[in-house]
């Protein structure tokens, strides 16, 4: 089950996001942005949402709704979760919320050395559409477009 995040659950986001980012620090060679985005404030906005199996929650997705395209800013899935197809689950949603909010695209960035998520975005059908500095982080901008 796909519902949004509760007030509540903003230290259990923040821990997913750290556990399940944790591993690209080296990588990175710093935190990536999420590790230290403000959980309780996405979920006030209406920006953050849980995947929920019995009983616990196995990741989370933040996504920001602009006028012409649905923003997936963060993705993050439970490390022991990892490969079980929760991810796929929550692309699944935010593509679907995307036509449910009649937005053409969905975007989304990540880091340039983070090799492996670029390749699975790909494989779903995201397209690059340009890689440039920001904040501090080499990006990769990859967009889909919704029918």
């Amino acid at each position: 089950m796909i519902r949004p995040a509760r007030p509540e659950e903003a230290p259990l986001l923040a821990a997913i996001v750290e556990r399940a980012y944790g591993p690209w620090v080296p990588v990175v060679g710093r935190r990536p942005f999420p590790m230290d985005d403000d959980y309780a404030a996405r979920i006030a906005a209406g920006e953050a949402f849980v995947l929920e199996t019995e009983g616990a929650i196995r990741g989370l997705v933040v996504i920001e709704t602009h006028p012409d395209h649905l923003m997936l800013d963060n993705i993050a899935i439970e490390p022991a979760r990892q490969g079980h197809g929760d991810g796929r689950v929550l692309l699944d949603f935010v593509e679907a919320e995307a036509r449910r909010r009649g937005l053409p695209e969905v975007r989304l960035y990540t880091n340039v050395l983070m090799e492996r998520n670029i390749a699975l975005y790909a494989k779903r059908g995201y397209a690059e559409t340009e890689r440039r500095q920001e904040k501090g982080f080499a990006r990769v901008f990859m967009a889909k477009p919704i029918a």
